[in-house]
This record gives structure tokens, C-alpha cells and sequence, in this order.
């Protein structure tokens, strides 16, 4: 089976290298993929990832990953066998996100370049990804109703989504589980990479072959 890695923003798919060798190391298919320039849509990203790849998987989506993650499960929800979101959220963006995602698609089509983002980042289409966030579907919906274990995992200085907004992610869920991260920011992944890695393989350990 495959765990599919999928990247927030402005970061790029290189920020799983320590959870691509650990889940390799633990016996796992990895796929890492590049999400920026697959389209206007995080519905398209998805589309074009299940053609990619073959049979069931696990997607491990942080921010930006988990809206696709989402997406996956709502259009393929029968190879999808589990999630892992990080520091994301099933619901769509308030009007006070949206108008703060326009602001900072001006600013980095004026060439405005985020401090976490790579050096060679394409600008455009980190602006595009900010559009497919800004208008990606409410899916509350497909996390509520997905058939299989869903973790949820936080750091508790995550300053876009809150503890208390990823529990009740969590508990909304058929098979949801809170993981917190004491002293995590919103890229869980980066600030602890080793409990991280801990905790996604005891979760992935449930598909060891």
C-alpha cells in the first residue's frame, strides 16, 4: 500500500524527506508529489493524483495536503483506507480568509515571495494555490461520513487552525483521533519531525503488509 505524502504551502513536496525514509525504512511505498501547477482547482489536483497512482493509499496531507487529502476521499473514497491531516480543516474559507488569501495573491503576482517558500518556488503558481484554496469545496461532509480511521494531528502553537478546531474535526469523524503536539507550529512535521514520524507509523502500521 501506499502512504501519499502531500505538502502545505509555500513548501514543496522535499519538506517529507526525514518521513520518506522512515516509512521507506518501515517497509512502506512512498509518494511525495509536487501539488503546485496541476490546475485552478484542489478538485483537479485531485483528480490528476488518482490517475497517477494505482490501488488503495493512505494520504498524509498537512494544511494545504489535507484539502486535497479530502478531495481524494470524496472522489475516490473507496481507495482511500485512512487520513492523516495536519494542521488543516474540512470546512471552506470565512469571508476574513478569503479576503486575507486575495491580499496575498496581489502581493505575489507583484513579487512578493513567502519566507518559507523555496527558492526556486514559482511565484504564479503559489498564487494559484492560494486560489484553489480560497475556493475549494466545503467538505465538513466527507469527513464526517469517511468509513476509515481519520487522525487528526495539531501543534498547540499552530497560529491558522486551532487545538480546539482540530478536535472537533476529530470528534466529528466515524474514527477520529486527536493527536497534539506540545510546542508544535503548523508544520507539526518540520518543528518535531521524530514524534511525528513516531506517531504516522504506529497510525500507517494498521496497512503493514
Amino acid at each position: 500500500m501506499n502512504v501519499m505524502l502531500l505538502h502545505g504551502w509555500p513548501v514543496s513536496e522535499r519538506v517529507w524527506v526525514p518521513q520518506v525514509g522512515a516509512l521507506r525504512d518501515a517497509g512502506f511505498d512512498v509518494s511525495a508529489p509536487h501539488l503546485y501547477g496541476r490546475g485552478p482547482s484542489i478538485d483537479d489536483w485531485a483528480a490528476q493524483l488518482l490517475r497517477d497512482l494505482d490501488g488503495p493509499f493512505l494520504p498524509v496531507g498537512a494544511s494545504m495536503g489535507g484539502y486535497c487529502a479530502l478531495a481524494l476521499a470524496r472522489r475516490a473514497p473507496e481507495r482511500v483506507v485512512g487520513m492523516v491531516l495536519i494542521g488543516s480543516r474540512a470546512d471552506a474559507d470565512s469571508f476574513e480568509r478569503r479576503r486575507f488569501r486575495q491580499e496575498l495573491i496581489t502581493e505575489l503576482r507583484a513579487g512578493y515571495r513567502p519566507p518559507l517558500a523555496e527558492e526556486d518556488a514559482d511565484l504564479e503558481h503559489l498564487a494559484v494555490a492560494q486560489e484553489a484554496m480560497r475556493d475549494r469545496l466545503d467538505l465538513t461532509g466527507v469527513s464526517a461520513s469517511f468509513g476509515g480511521p481519520l487522525l487528526v494531528c495539531i501543534g498547540d502553537r499552530d497560529d491558522i487552525v486551532s487545538v480546539d478546531e482540530a478536535r472537533e474535526l476529530a470528534d466529528g469523524a466515524l474514527d477520529g483521533r486527536l493527536e497534539v503536539f506540545p510546542g508544535a507550529g503548523h508544520f507539526v512535521a518540520v518543528d518535531q519531525p521524530d514524534r511525528f514520524n513516531e506517531v504516522l507509523l504506529e497510525f500507517a502500521g494498521q496497512w503493514r503488509t
